[in-house]
């Protein structure tokens, strides 16, 4: 795997660990690989940030097979090629979620299913952390649909405690924007796996992405300020995993 560096990355990076903690020493750390470009890009930055860091953690990556019978040998290659240890874990989410239950709001079904599922593989191969590859465009979508349909602002915590559990929720991409999770794909020729769920871009959140891409015409700070925003306001929230 060639090497490439971004200032701004590390910079946001190191910040959200400085703020929040997230990565300490001794940490096993399983980080949730679903072979789209975010998570990809997690995978590559931890790996990357083992090799630099005072922290001593390790790594493991974990990937969900949904039961659509898609191809996993790209993200097999990619682990072997930097060198972490793999998992993947067969399930039936993909059928139960769509065919079997028909879910009208398949997406929070297919959520709670994975995020049980990806903790209890976790508990299993001893690790004490779960790494998910949410970065600042998510957590802006997710205060915008809770504004518009909750009518609270909250978004997600970028570290959650997850006592039933006894592991630990970080998202260490959290200060990052998509345009450089973007880049990075790109510069790195990362294997992004095509995503087979039927609600593949027709969400609600997608909505949301593209209300912020539309009020980023009026304002090109417009993701800085409300990173400003997150960061001076009390508005994570525990309830949004």
């Amino acid at each position: 795997m060639k090497r490439f560096y971004r200032k701004e990355l590390w910079q946001r990076i190191g910040k959200a660990n400085e703020d929040f903690a997230l990565v300490e020493d001794g940490d096993h750390i399983a980080i949730g690989l679903s072979g789209g470009k975010d998570s990809l890009t997690l995978v590559w930055a931890m790996n990357e940030w083992q090799k630099f860091s005072p922290v001593n953690f390790k790594i493991s990556v974990i990937t969900l097979d949904m039961g659509w019978g898609g191809d996993l040998s790209p993200l097999v290659r990619y682990c072997a090629e930097l060198r972490v240890p793999y998992h993947i874990e067969p399930t039936k989410i993909g059928p139960i979620v769509f065919d079997t239950r028909k879910e009208a709001n398949p997406c929070s079904l297919c959520a709670k299913l994975r995020r049980g599922t990806l903790h209890n593989v976790a508990k299993d191969m001893g690790c004490n952390k779960v790494a998910l590859a949410h970065h600042l465009d998510d957590a802006l979508e997710t205060m915008l649909l809770c504004m518009s349909f909750e009518s609270r602002i909250k978004t997600f915590k970028p570290k959650t405690y997850l006592d039933r559990k006894d592991i630990t929720l970080i998202r260490p991409l959290i200060y990052v924007e998509e345009k450089t999770i973007l880049q990075i794909v790109d510069k790195l020729g990362l294997p992004v796996v095509h995503n087979p769920c039927p609600a593949n871009g027709r969400t609600k959140r997608q909505d949301m992405k593209e209300v912020l891409t539309c009020w980023e015409k009026h304002n090109p700070k417009l993701r800085e300020n409300l990173l400003s925003a997150l960061r001076n306001n009390d508005i994570w929230s525990d309830k949004l995993l």
